[in-house]
């Protein structure tokens, strides 16, 4: 009678490193917040009414009477900030991280994230469909739904995500604090543009973070859960 030598046991699956575990943290408290956030807005709770429409009524008589920083909001919203523009911005990494780096993966990554929050934010739209402010003497004028707001989330998405990146690839620290200033301006700004042109309620716009916040969270999962978070970018190609 032949004995078969007992197969090795199989190595004990990888315990989620340290930063996936706060990220999976960070996601739970994003998606908590968010939720308990839209609820009050889809049962319109009058508290949250009451404070958002006595901030939005203060920054529209001030949005009326000073043109020139309502002109800049403008531009700013509608040219540099605008969910287009941060889409494009994504593309663009989406490329170079493919013909410098022979990254397709975090390219695709990248890109089907952008994607998906532009789906989901307008389903979401869709399924509150809370009405915009309505002004007798409008600055400005916005379609579809209000919450969340469309563009505060996309400046989050695609800040975060090129933040989330560039941190990966060990930049000096110039730059990742350049980085860093430019991504908080931008993801405030844009907010603060919204709600200042009276097309956002100002609880569209922390939404807007809030879910934005969530979805970058979920999207470096995502990316790293199937290597345990050992998943390196490719080194720069020579030439």
């Amino acid at each position: 009678m032949h004995h078969h030598p007992a197969a090795p046991p199989s190595p004990p699956a990888p315990e989620p490193s340290a930063s996936l575990r706060r990220t999976a943290r960070l996601a739970a408290v994003l998606g908590a917040c968010f939720l308990v956030l839209l609820v009050l807005v889809a049962l319109r709770w009058q508290p949250l009414v009451a404070v958002d429409g006595d901030i939005s009524r203060a920054t529209h008589r001030w949005a009326v009477r000073d043109d020139g920083v309502t002109h800049v909001s403008r531009v700013l919203t509608d040219w540099v900030w605008d969910p287009v523009t941060m889409r494009l911005l994504c593309a663009a990494v989406a490329v170079w991280l493919v013909w410098r780096r022979a990254a397709w993966w975090t390219a695709l990554w990248l890109a089907v994230t952008c994607a998906v929050a532009t789906g989901v934010q307008q389903a979401v739209k869709a399924v509150v469909g809370r009405p915009r402010p309505v002004w007798p003497d409008p600055v400005d004028s916005a379609h579809y739904a209000a919450f969340p707001s469309g563009h505060a989330l996309t400046a989050t998405v695609v800040c975060g995500l090129l933040l989330w990146l560039l941190h990966r690839c060990g930049p000096g620290r110039v730059l990742w604090r350049t980085a860093v200033a430019a991504a908080l301006v931008s993801v405030v700004g844009v907010g603060v543009t919204r709600v200042w042109l009276g097309v956002h309620w100002p609880s569209d716009v922390l939404g807007g973070w809030l879910f934005g916040a969530l979805l970058v969270a979920v999207a470096v999962l995502v990316y790293e859960w199937p290597r345990n978070g050992r998943v390196r970018l490719p080194a720069r190609r020579r030439g």
